[in-house]
């Protein structure tokens, strides 16, 4: 796990990756879950008989379940100390290249892609890039949004 102390330092680790998830397995009650949260019951994510017919071969993650995910592996990979708050200011790209195949493993890589100053803090562009293991190309790659306020 990365401590980055504070928004200077934080300044030296743009354009660096800032570290790599542990892996989580994505399994049907999961996917149900989502589905139910959100009330997206497509078959292709719910109906594990019905998606063995299309060229998956079975059910796959909502690609915003596998976005939604990006804080909790975020916080497995770094945190900041010396700052008043973050919080997510939103998105400037998605795109989901590939499925997330049920009892799939998933992770994600985070990089400082940009940081940029405004009022009170800094924003941060952050490459979230979604991998599943042994994928050819990642499942999701997203620029998110962060805004850091200074403070204590």
């Amino acid at each position: 796990m990365l401590t980055i102390n504070g928004i200077d330092e934080l300044r030296t680790h743009e354009g660096r990756e800032l570290g790599v998830s542990e892996w989580k397995v994505i399994d049907q009650a999961a996917i149900d879950a989502f589905a139910d949260a959100t009330g997206d019951h497509q078959f292709i994510h719910v109906d594990p008989e019905k998606a063995q017919a299309t060229p998956f071969g079975g059910t796959i993650a909502h690609g915003l379940f596998t976005l939604s995910l990006g804080p909790v592996f975020n916080d497995g990979i770094w945190t900041m100390t010396g700052v008043a708050f973050a919080l997510n200011y939103g998105y400037e790209k998605v795109r989901f290249p590939a499925p997330v195949p049920v009892d799939s493993k998933l992770r994600m890589r985070a990089t400082l892609s940009e940081l940029t100053d405004v009022a009170g803090g800094v924003q941060l562009r952050v490459t979230q890039t979604f991998e599943v293991e042994g994928g050819a190309k990642p499942v999701c790659v997203a620029e998110s949004l962060v805004r850091v306020y200074a403070g204590q």
